[in-house]
């Protein structure tokens, strides 16, 4: 498939340079046609009986299938999730931790991590985004490392890996702005979640958790998925694998436009992605103060971040601006192509 192929099979790029994709990523029509087929199918024959149960089940199966071997993981480590917010939670629910453990974090996360963080109990230990004062934050207490892979404000990478095994610490990965954009490995990482809906343009509240030993992580907010048995007490024997962490039920629909979308990305997407990127930084670096970045998120400094993004937005470019930073942030995805690149330098000169 050619980058005019790819490209052809998203109809807002007729019209949007769309440079969003660390919110939502654009929808592919072969994605949008496989849920609406779903939804026509339960529209017409109902949501019941063994064929339907069936099906509902074997679609989680497959979607299990192709988000591990996204990022090198066995389908019994993957549980399915609605969003990356999700994943954190059941981890740090998990985890049991008390208020003299303490997890280290940046000072650069999402909220999607950080608020789970805060709901833990334990002790929050906020460093810079930079390994060494990581490193050094990390004390005997010290149970969990909660990191992003890609940082959402600039679009950093850390080496969380390495700091997993620098410190023999746990690591909790939020893969909310890597999974999709950039090469992800499992192994080697404690926890890492993973969005649907970002940069694998799949449809709304879809994602995943990868969980490299299920058995030990404790199911703290269990669904009907979680048991394999139950008694009439409540206790229960946990599913096989981390889908006993499954939150609850996804619908038919979205699960096959979630398979849809992992269909339609080409083998190149992440050398288009980081060439993009590339590009992205050398065309605003003459115009604006671009802020260091190795990942395909490209931010820069702006007077006025939201009227910039709203005048963009009448230029047909869509960015998006990250609260409190005086940033504009760039999605440079695998779709992106040079005309998209010029019409957002052309309108940030302006």
């Amino acid at each position: 498939m050619t980058l005019e192929e790819a490209r052809a099979l998203f109809p807002v790029l007729e019209r949007l340079a769309y440079l969003n994709a660390g919110t939502f990523g654009p929808l592919a029509q072969p994605t949008a046609a496989a849920v609406q087929e779903q939804l026509d199918a339960d529209l017409a024959d109902g949501r019941f009986g063994k064929e339907y149960f069936e099906r509902m089940l074997d679609l989680r199966k497959q979607a299990r299938v192709a988000l591990a071997g996204l990022v090198g993981a066995e389908p019994e480590q993957i549980s399915l999730t609605g969003s990356t917010t999700d994943g954190c939670n059941i981890v740090l629910a998990g985890l049991d931790l008390q208020p003299e453990d303490e997890i280290v974090t940046t000072s650069e996360e999402h909220f999607g991590l950080i608020g789970p963080v805060h709901a833990s109990g334990a002790h929050v230990v906020v460093a810079e985004p930079d390994p060494d004062a990581i490193l050094a934050a990390v004390t005997p207490r010290t149970r969990l490392l909660a990191l992003s892979q890609v940082l959402w404000t600039s679009g950093r990478s850390l080496p969380v890996r390495e700091l997993r095994e620098q410190t023999g610490v746990p690591v909790l990965v939020d893969g909310a702005q890597s999974v999709g954009s950039i090469a992800v490995v499992a192994a080697g990482l404690d926890f890492l979640t993973i969005s649907g809906q970002k940069w694998l343009c799949g449809p709304d509240s879809t994602g995943a958790l990868v969980v490299a030993d299920p058995e030990r992580l404790r199911v703290a907010r269990p669904s009907y998925f979680s048991q394999s048995a139950h008694e009439p007490s409540g206790s229960f024997e946990p599913t096989a694998g981390a889908a006993r962490f499954d939150p609850g039920w996804l619908s038919s629909a979205v699960l096959a436009g979630l398979l849809a979308a992992l269909d339609v990305r080409p083998d190149w997407a992440y050398e288009r992605a980081a060439a993009m990127a590339a590009r992205c930084r050398e065309l605003l670096t003459p115009l604006t103060e671009v802020v260091p970045g190795d990942a395909t998120l490209v931010a820069f400094r702006a007077d006025n971040p939201p009227g910039l993004v709203a005048r963009l937005a009448e230029e047909s470019v869509v960015v998006r601006e990250i609260p409190k930073t005086g940033l504009v942030r760039v999605s440079c995805g695998w779709w992106t192509n040079e005309d998209d690149l010029d019409r957002l330098a052309k309108a940030v000169a302006a």
